[in-house]
């Protein structure tokens, strides 16, 4: 089975789930897929590591750091941080915090991004692309250059194409459809 056919296959076992659910934006859905659970199981970083880092690759985005808002962008921004790192092209890793410190420096990205970087904002599910928009504004306050936006689960739902009204082109690993079809 190949890297991305088991990737799938993770989601649709751990992360899909029917029922009635009140998504992140706000919209009502009967269908609910938690990409942490797959995302933060060694065998879905294992795999989302270099899916991940061989998309952004295919899509010649050369970024210096990716990253994304906390907490879904988290563990895989650190997985392709690293099989970048395996791969010979180290690319840094960073967290848009949801709101900026009120104590220390006042920090609203934390991690190693420096100004002038060459980003890729990391989403784990798209729905309506507010979340990947946010972080892609924070990176840009901070004086970064958002090459492109990379996401595991793009829900199909108009997320893709408002990111990329907004100028940016999305890339992503798997699509709903293709989840639920393994569900």
């Amino acid at each position: 089975m190949d890297t991305r056919s088991r990737l799938l296959d993770l989601l649709a076992q751990r992360s899909a789930r029917r029922g009635t659910f009140t998504l992140a934006s706000g919209r009502q859905s009967d269908l609910y897929i938690d990409c942490r659970l797959t995302t933060m199981h060694p065998e879905g970083l294992a795999l989302i590591g270099p899916l991940g880092l061989h998309e952004i690759g295919e899509r010649g985005w050369h970024p210096d750091s990716i990253g994304g808002l906390t907490l879904g962008a988290d563990p895989v921004s650190y997985a392709i941080a690293y099989a970048s790192a395996l791969a010979g092209m180290p690319t840094r890793a960073f967290t848009v915090r949801k709101e900026a410190k009120t104590h220390g420096t006042g920090k609203l990205i934390e991690g190693p991004y420096q100004t002038g970087d060459r980003v890729v904002v990391i989403e784990d599910v798209i729905t309506t692309g507010g979340s990947a928009l946010k972080a892609v504004e924070a990176v840009r306050a901070a004086g970064g250059l958002v090459v492109g936006v990379l996401a595991v689960v793009d829900r199909e739902e108009g997320g893709r194409e408002a990111i990329e009204a907004a100028g940016l082109e999305v890339a992503s690993l798997a699509r709903a459809a293709e989840i639920v079809a393994r569900m």
